[in-house]
């Protein structure tokens, strides 16, 4: 797969995206880009936006991101997932898969905020590479890019 360098920093006015890695993947891990999100005191939190689809990413999702508690609150997950969209349509992507825990409350916020549409709530597959005995029931949501 092929990067592209115009997506190295993106920014909304109130937060910016600073790449730290392009990696490539593998069998069970689709390419992606890894961000810090930064507010104007500097890190808050990191994105991650997958490219393509394989076995994994209906459980896994396109996107991956964590706001570290003491900036929680902001809407920050929310601007950093609109900002990384845009990565995902330039390669082609026509929808993205979000996907979080049943009980993750202010995460299923996020991505229905985004206007992503619940499929189902779903037992992760044995075959998928983060299952674990035990692991909670999963929300797949799908948020068409065109």
């Amino acid at each position: 797969m092929r990067f592209f360098n115009e997506y190295n920093y993106l920014a909304d006015g109130v937060i910016t995206l600073r790449l730290i890695e392009q990696n490539p993947g593998d069998d069970e891990i689709l390419p992606y880009y890894y961000y810090d999100i930064c507010d104007a005191q500097g890190p808050v939190g990191k994105i991650s936006v997958r490219i393509g689809e394989n076995a994994h990413s209906y459980y896994n999702g396109h996107l991956g991101y964590e706001i570290d508690e003491a900036h929680r609150g902001k809407r920050y997950a929310q601007r950093a997932c609109k900002l990384v969209l845009p990565v995902a349509q330039a390669h082609g992507m026509q929808r993205i898969y979000l996907t979080c825990k049943k009980t993750n409350v202010v995460s299923r916020k996020t991505i229905e905020a985004l206007g992503a549409v619940l499929l189902e709530t779903a037992a992760i597959p044995e075959h998928c590479f983060f299952w674990r005995p035990g692991i909670e029931l999963y929300c797949i949501y799908k948020l068409d890019l065109l």
